[in-house]
Order: C-alpha cells, then structure tokens, then sequence
C-alpha cells in the first residue's frame, strides 16, 4: 500500500514537510479554492503539483473533484457542471495524477453531531441520531421531518432539544451544515431549507438514475485520461434529511460497479464508512469487490446504538483492521501477479483522534497531526506484520 496523507492544501495548517516527517510518500488533496462546476486549469494543477514535488513527495490522489448539487440534483446546471468535470479529469491526466475519489451524497458530505467528543485517547468525531433529529425536527424545522424517524428517536430528540443551551443549538447547527472539509463554504438555514427543494422528494431510485447518468459521461473521460475513479460510500451510511443515500451497503457497492464494467469505475473502500453498519462484512466485501478498489480510507468506529457511533482508535472500534489489511495485501499481491500496473493502492489514516500534545489546534476537525501521525504508524505496523507472516 501506498502510504497517503490528506492535505488542504496552502491554507492547511499541517504541512508538507510535516507530512514527509509523518512517514507518508503521497499527497491526497484538491484545488478547494475552485468552486464546482468550475473546470481546473493545467497551469493551477501544475502548481499544486510543483509544491508537493518540491518538498519530495508526489500527488497520488484527488479529493475531490466538487459533484455539484446541480449534477445529483439534475438541474438546468448540470450539462454545464458535467462538462467543468469532465475537463478538470482531462486535465489531470494530462498532469500524470491517476487517482480521484468523490462522493454522490446530497447536499452535505460527511456529517457529525459532534466534533470533539472526549474519550480517553483524545477528542474524536461522533454522530448521534438523536441530535440529528432534534437539529432536523426542532432547530432546522424542515417541513415533514419529524415523519422520517421513529417515534422513540422523535421522542428523545425533543427531550434532548429541550435540554439544550442556545449555544449548544447554535453549534449544532453549525457542525451539521458544514461544507466540505478544507472549503471556505458552509450553508446557512435559509440556503440550505431553499436547496432541498431542488431534490423535490427525490427517491433512491432516482438518485441512482443520476449517478449512472454521470457515470455515463465521465467513466469514458476518465479510462482516455488514464484515471481510475473511486466512489466514496456514504457517512453515515443511511438516509439523511429525507434524502436518499446510495452508496451504503455491499449490495449498493455491487450495483454501481455492474453499470460500468470498466477499471476507471471503482470504490473509495472506506472502512469508517462502511463500519458504520452492523450489516456490512468489510473482509468479504474486499473479497467480492478487490480488483476495483482503487484507493483506502482506513479508519475506525465504534457502534455504540443504531446510527449513533465515534470515531475509534485506528486499531480499536468494531472493524478488523487487521483482518482488513491482510484482505487488502493479498489483493496486491493478486494484482502484481497479473502484472497490473495499480498493484498497489494509495491508502491514508482516516480522522484521527485530536491529542493534547497535538502541536496543531487549528486543524481541520478529524485531520488532527499526531492523532493521523499516531494512526499511520499503528497501520504501518500491521502492513509489516501481516507481510512478515505471510513471508
């Protein structure tokens, strides 16, 4: 495995020679100050790319290339959206970066209630269905939301809402709607209630009609241009807002990789993601869907209750990690005896814990220093141990 750091780029408090001092070889990032539906020039490319060469490492991924609503929602934006997309994937391959993993959630990506939960080995995300529903119900007050939970999760969001300070509301607020991570975007109320309405109650069915759609036009892009793709699934991995989320389980794994049959059309194998349903079986999923894992998150929660979990130690929480590197070795091994040029996968440590000696408080939240530091040294190690025994 290729050892990857996420970097934000020149705003990033972290930096590259950090990230060399860390271990890692690979640099994963994006233009974030592009907004979407903006295509990427050569010459902004080729100066992302100089920086990290300069300081002795290589650009192996992006992420992301902005999915606008505009593409998920199939608005009157979205030829122009597809077409930016379509040349920002030209773009990079004629700059040699072979790797771009992206999402298809609606309107927010990754989302937590909580974003410094304090737990023993540092400050960690944390995702409560119960806050959520008292933002959505009670703070957001989206029309119809209180009909899309259950009435024991309904019930204790109100109570947990009534309990709450104003600031506690506020920060919630906040925390959910977000932007992307590394971006200077973030929604306020009124943008967001307005956004919904241009999903107009899509369904999963729907959504899943505008994700082939967009593979249609970009899958062939791509494999010209040499890129491998690589969706990243849902986190959480359930439905959100009322809006559908399609790229959950091994059977939504499955579906997408059968519309395109093609190497340039993969999985983004997050193990945070997927860990955070009892229902997948992360070990045999590397098993069914190796050959088109074209890049790793390797994280790490603990369920505490259904659709409420924090983000655990690297090698702690409920996911093998150990059984997961050892799945995804032989896989590389698999692949070098094909004589494939991808044999080995990029992977980072995925949202470390925040650690009091973290020299870095400015981090973005889940991209602390020493909590990834701390992650990639334990993975590194299980990497060297699972090669060693199977020596």
């Amino acid at each position: 495995m290729e050892q990857t750091w996420r970097w934000f780029g020149p705003k990033d408090p972290i930096t590259l020679s950090q990230v060399r001092e860390a271990g890692a070889t690979g640099i994963v990032t994006a233009l974030h100050q592009i907004p979407g539906g903006t295509a990427w020039t050569d010459a902004a490319i080729a100066e992302r790319k100089a920086a990290i060469e300069a300081e002795g490492l290589s650009w192996s991924v992006v992420e992301s290339i902005p999915v606008t609503n505009g593409i998920k929602a199939r608005t009157e934006s979205w030829r122009r959206d597809v077409e930016a997309w379509k040349q920002t994937l030209s773009a990079l391959g004629r700059a040699g970066i072979g790797m771009v993993c992206y999402n298809f959630m609606p309107i927010v990506d990754w989302t937590r209630t909580d974003l410094a939960w304090p737990l023993r080995s540092g400050l960690a995300l944390r995702f409560d269905i119960v806050d959520f529903a008292a933002c959505d119900v009670f703070i957001l007050q989206r029309a119809g939301a209180d009909d899309d939970y259950d009435v024991d999760v309904l019930t204790a969001a109100q109570n947990r809402f009534a309990g709450m300070t104003d600031a506690r509301r506020a920060e919630l607020e906040r925390i959910i709607l977000a932007g992307l991570p590394g971006s200077d975007f973030a929604y306020d109320r009124a943008a967001f209630l307005d956004l919904l309405k241009q999903y107009g109650g899509m369904g999963p069915e729907e959504l899943r009609q505008s994700l082939g759609e967009f593979l249609d036009e970009v899958v062939p892009v791509a494999e010209e241009a040499g890129i491998r793709l690589g969706i990243h699934p849902d986190d959480p991995p359930f439905p959100l807002f009322g809006l559908p989320r399609i790229v959950s389980t091994a059977e939504d794994a499955g579906a997408l990789l059968d519309a395109h049959d093609s190497p340039a059309n993969g999985l983004t194998f997050c193990v945070g993601s997927y860990g955070s349903r009892a229902d997948n079986n992360l070990v045999e999923m590397i098993g069914a869907f190796g050959p088109r894992i074209n890049f790793l998150h390797l994280r790490n929660v603990s369920i505490e209750a259904p659709q409420v979990f924090h983000e655990a130690e690297h090698l702690a929480g409920g996911s093998d990690m150990v059984a997961i590197i050892a799945a995804v070795r032989a896989e590389e091994k698999r692949r070098e005896h094909e004589g494939r040029p991808d044999h080995v996968i990029p992977m980072r440590p995925d949202h470390g814990h925040l650690l009091a000696a973290d020299p870095v408080r400015n981090a973005n939240p889940g991209y602390s220093y020493v909590g990834r530091l701390k992650g990639l040294a334990e993975l590194r190690g299980v990497i060297h141990a699972v090669d060693a025994m199977r020596a």
